[in-house]
């Protein structure tokens, strides 16, 4: 009785156009749209700054003074460069925040005679922070030029460089690939699952339970010889189900984009994603996302049954969507990572144990103390559902 229930509310709610968007195709084209654009913008950033033009002043100097003649010697970091003469710094702030140049030097004091007298000096910079990329091509530039000036004294002393700078620092990087991005940028993925695995749920549940009511059929479906928590059980597995396929869609769509569209060219991040969406991998992220999908159809299903029309249940449960966002965004922190402590946080556990799973350093028990706890809340989700749904009064207009 529960599996004709379940096929009958299933095959209702696929003849809803709104619910196949949000549980098939927006999930399974977020990942490629994603991507693309990711992608996009960033070779478009990349070449822009690649051919760009950078208008260097140079306040308080001219084409002879040290500083210019050093800056125009130096090859170009990326792009060309172009100097420019200024007599002082007024109406440099304009200047910098219009573009019309795009860094700014002025040396304090002689640098002629500084280097002379192998005295330190200073070269004062100007830049408009907003302006990302144009700090570091004057960090380029001006540490070239302390190197050669620091190579030319110490040859004027006859001095080595390994006698003022005895020690090499090599920094050797013991995290692989795989748990880089896992502890880097994994959240991103458990976020996207649990967002999609939420709405997943949302308009099912609202049509399943509120829908009905508005649409006066569910009298005639509690008048069939059939307990009350079997029409419970075979609704809210439809609910499940369209949150499980949301999430499995846009996981679908994660695949998609790096084996079929190949929008990401990079060789060893393909491999690392490749290595993450395994067999095993997929299993345990369900062994994660089953009950949690069951808790957020737990919530969602007594608000539904409360409900007097579709528009009441929506303007409730989509509020909601920032309490399970708000801590779904927790794996984007770095430093915060499973333990005893926030495996007893829900929502939290689900998305800390994923991009632990990702970066392939998961504990097995902090894995089954999350997964327990998220049981244990989607059991009593269940059951304050069925007493909601068990309640006259909230099942009849």
């Amino acid at each position: 009785m529960i599996s004709k229930i379940f096929l009958k509310e299933l095959k209702d709610t696929l003849r809803d156009r709104r619910t196949l968007m949000t549980m098939i195709v927006i999930p399974l084209l977020i990942f490629p749209i994603i991507l693309k654009v990711f992608t996009g913008v960033s070779e478009s950033f990349q070449e822009e700054a690649a051919n760009k033009t950078l208008n260097i002043a140079i306040v308080g100097g001219d084409e002879n003074s040290y500083l210019s003649k050093s800056i125009a010697e130096l090859p170009n970091m990326q792009g060309d460069k172009k100097l420019l003469y200024i007599a002082d710094t007024t109406g440099l702030e304009k200047m910098l925040k219009n573009d019309s140049i795009h860094l700014a030097m002025e040396a304090v004091g002689d640098l002629t005679a500084s280097e002379q007298e192998g005295v330190a000096s200073t070269v004062k910079v100007y830049y408009n922070a907003t302006d990302i990329g144009y700090k570091d091509r004057a960090e380029y530039y001006l540490g070239a030029l302390k190197a050669n000036v620091k190579g030319e004294r110490l040859a004027k002393l006859n001095v080595s460089a390994e006698s003022v700078d005895p020690v090499n620092i090599d920094y050797v990087n013991v995290a692989s690939a795989k748990e880089v991005i896992g502890k880097l940028a994994g959240g991103i993925l458990p976020y996207l699952f649990i967002a999609f695995g939420f709405i997943g749920c949302m308009y099912p549940a609202i049509d399943l339970f509120t829908g009905e009511k508005e649409r006066g059929t569910i009298e005639t479906l509690l008048t069939t010889p059939v307990p009350r928590y079997k029409l419970l059980i075979g609704k809210m597995g439809v609910v499940v189900l369209s949150g499980l396929a949301a999430s499995s869609f846009a996981l679908f769509g994660l695949y998609l984009s790096f084996e079929v569209f190949e929008l990401v060219e990079d060789p060893k991040l393909v491999e690392v994603v490749r290595g993450i969406l395994s067999l095993s991998f997929v299993g345990l992220l369900y062994l994660l996302l089953l009950p949690l999908t069951i808790f957020f159809a737990g919530v969602m299903i007594p608000i539904c049954v409360y409900a007097k029309s579709f528009k009441e249940a929506q303007s409730i449960i989509t509020p909601l969507n920032i309490v399970v966002v708000l801590p779904a965004m927790v794996g984007f922190f770095p430093g915060i990572e499973l333990d005893y402590t926030t495996a007893f946080i829900p929502i939290v556990n689900v998305v800390l144990a994923t991009k632990e799973l990702i970066a392939g350093t998961l504990d097995p028990a902090l894995l089954f103390l999350s997964f327990g706890v998220m049981i244990t809340l989607a059991a009593i989700a269940v059951t304050v559902s069925y007493k909601q749904f068990d309640k006259e009064g909230n099942v009849v207009l």
